[in-house]
């Protein structure tokens, strides 16, 4: 073999090689196509609210909407509330959404609103909140966890563990 054959070889499979590399990079940073099948189960669900209200997730659609997944029992949760009612002020007429998806007992969370009033939307998700996590993306069901949805319903942002205002902030360019 020349030379300038093997050169040639040696190129089209370096470019080959990279072009899979890049391939499988793409897909890895994307998210899993599994995910619009609980993005449907998502916003089909429904959750009563502190007070008996009903919470319809298909109600939230069309506004960029954040999902917070948080129990009472959950100090990281209860320390990353703050922040997320002040996003919920920031940001609400710029037409963000705050909904917080309670993963505990209807009664501690009622509780627990009678001193740190949310001024945003709650579900009693209860434990079963804890797989609607896992469907959305949280492996081990940890919390806390938030979900970022854009405007037309997709999940475009997942988030173990607690919010940062960089996260926040991050975030709300998408609104």
């Amino acid at each position: 073999m020349s030379l300038q054959r093997r050169t040639l070889w040696m190129a089209g499979v370096a470019v080959v090689a990279g072009g899979a590399g890049a391939l499988l990079a793409t897909r890895r940073l994307q998210l899993q196509p599994v995910v619009s099948e609980a993005e449907a189960a998502f916003w089909a669900g429904a959750y009563d609210g502190p007070n008996g209200e009903a919470v319809r997730l298909a109600d939230f659609r069309g506004k960029p909407l954040l999902v917070n997944f948080w129990a009472t029992w959950c100090p990281p949760c209860v320390e990353e509330l703050p922040l997320l009612n002040a996003f919920h002020r920031a940001h609400k007429d710029k037409g963000w959404q705050v909904l917080g998806l309670a993963v505990d007992q209807p009664s501690a969370v009622r509780g627990f609103m009678q001193k740190l009033p949310l001024n945003f939307p709650v579900g009693m998700a209860g434990f079963a909140g804890t797989e609607l996590s896992r469907s959305l993306g949280n492996p081990s069901g940890a919390l806390p966890f938030s979900v970022v949805f854009d405007a037309s319903g997709t999940l475009v942002h997942r988030k173990i563990g607690k919010v940062s205002e960089t996260d926040l902030s991050q975030w709300a360019g998408l609104g």
